[in-house]
């Protein structure tokens, strides 16, 4: 999803969707310049960012060296719901979490692993949603995320032609015995009530994370990370 430097960035602006550029600010590389250029001529959103942001952000950078240019392919982060869905590709669902750095830190899972799309059914304020946007190193940047009650996101995935993929303790097939290829969402439930029983009975499969430690319960993101890493390896 991330091109990078100066000759990645130009080729992917003439051939492939570029929804993001980011430069670095108060760059003096005329090539950059002119890229950019090119980016806002073909109404691609263009932002300035830190060398430090920068070098953190680039899976290019070498020793203390950051390039002077990224580009976002393939994945709009002001995609509508309606957009996500027609696009297909995997889709999260956190139906039900409760705390802010939990959900922030699901999000940047979504996001590192590839994935297209983060929905949050959670009773959360204005407050709390900044705050696990905050937690997830604002990942919302590069990956849409959208506040949406779970039941109505089920049905719509359904309808587009998702299979609905959860992960829960009461499943009985193992991350790497699942399908993870193709249009699927994956719910994960909330910290304390866990996925409603609605959504699990109108599953395709449920995944159960294997667990052989004395508490039976892994954090939120755990087996979010387990599935993502599985997903990203089916998919490769």
């Amino acid at each position: 999803m991330q091109r990078c430097g100066i000759e990645e960035t130009s080729k992917a602006i003439d051939s492939e969707n570029v929804s993001l550029v980011l430069v670095l600010r108060d760059s003096a590389n005329h090539e950059a310049s002119g890229l950019c250029a090119r980016a806002k001529s073909k109404g691609i959103t263009v932002k300035e960012i830190s060398r430090n942001d920068m070098w953190r952000m680039s899976k290019c950078n070498q020793g203390e060296q950051s390039p002077e240019i990224l580009a976002l392919v393939g994945r709009n982060p002001d995609a509508t719901v309606g957009e996500i869905l027609s696009e297909g590709g995997i889709i999260w669902l956190l139906a039900g979490a409760k705390y802010p750095v939990n959900i922030g830190f699901t999000i940047r899972t979504a996001e590192v692993s590839g994935a297209n799309a983060v929905f949050v059914d959670g009773e959360l304020s204005h407050k709390e949603k900044k705050a696990a946007l905050r937690a997830s190193m604002k990942s919302n940047r590069f990956i849409p995320v959208h506040w949406i009650n779970s039941f109505d996101l089920v049905s719509l995935a359904r309808k587009s032609g998702f299979r609905i993929i959860s992960i829960e303790d009461t499943g009985k097939t193992n991350p790497w015995d699942a399908n993870l290829v193709g249009d699927i969402l994956l719910v994960v439930g909330g910290e304390k009530h866990g996925i409603p029983s609605k959504i699990l009975d109108s599953s395709d499969s449920i995944i159960r994370i294997p667990m052989s430690g004395f508490v039976p319960s892994y954090n939120l993101q755990a087996p979010m990370a387990i599935v993502s890493a599985e997903a990203m390896r089916q998919n490769l």
